[in-house]
């Protein structure tokens, strides 16, 4: 029973890290998880960019793993692994957000996160199917994930706040039109 309830509990604690680090991009970058939610719009797109964009850093991490015997290469490898795993966790937080949206209820307006915790349990809870699940679908979530975040921070431009230009006064229609004084 004691190993049961061990694998029972680590695979809901994965899932609920799953939850928690789409809740926590929401809160801290809700307008580039917004971007990345309008990414999925085209889901091929994001799956053949992703694989060529995290494929060579996984690659490069897998290249510094195996010369093991240099701590600086292992960094390197931890680093280049960290980027695509966070980078897809927080880009796939637009994911959640697009399946919560699907689901409506009436205090989104007012907490509008719910929508990524309705859209993260019940993409996590699709994690759950054997094999499909497991290796397929929590895979490619991360991998459109990371690119669904690349194209959203490459889409946020910035913008130059440009003061705008003086309107001239609208006379009324109730007051006589103003007479220029004589110099």
């Amino acid at each position: 029973m004691a190993d049961i309830l061990k694998i029972f509990l680590l695979i809901v604690g994965g899932l609920l890290i799953f939850i928690a680090f789409w809740l926590a991009a929401e809160a801290l970058f809700p307008a580039l998880v917004e971007r990345s939610r309008d990414q999925y719009r085209r889901p091929w797109k994001l799956t053949f960019a992703g694989l060529a964009m995290a494929g060579p850093l996984i690659g490069l991490a897998l290249l510094c793993f195996k010369k093991g015997n240099n701590p600086l290469f292992n960094i390197a490898g931890i680093i280049s692994i960290g980027v695509v795993l966070l980078g897809g966790l927080a880009g796939s937080a637009g994911f959640a957000k697009r399946i919560g949206a699907g689901l409506p209820s009436p205090i989104d307006d007012a907490q509008p996160w719910r929508r990524v915790l309705r859209g993260g349990i019940v993409l996590t809870l699709t994690y759950l199917l054997p094999f499909i699940g497991w290796m397929g679908l929590s895979i490619w979530t991360l991998v459109t994930g990371f690119a669904a975040l690349v194209f959203a921070v490459r889409e946020a431009k910035p913008t130059a706040t440009v003061p705008p230009a003086p309107q001239p006064p609208v006379e009324s229609k109730n007051e006589p039109p103003a007479i220029p004084a004589a110099a």
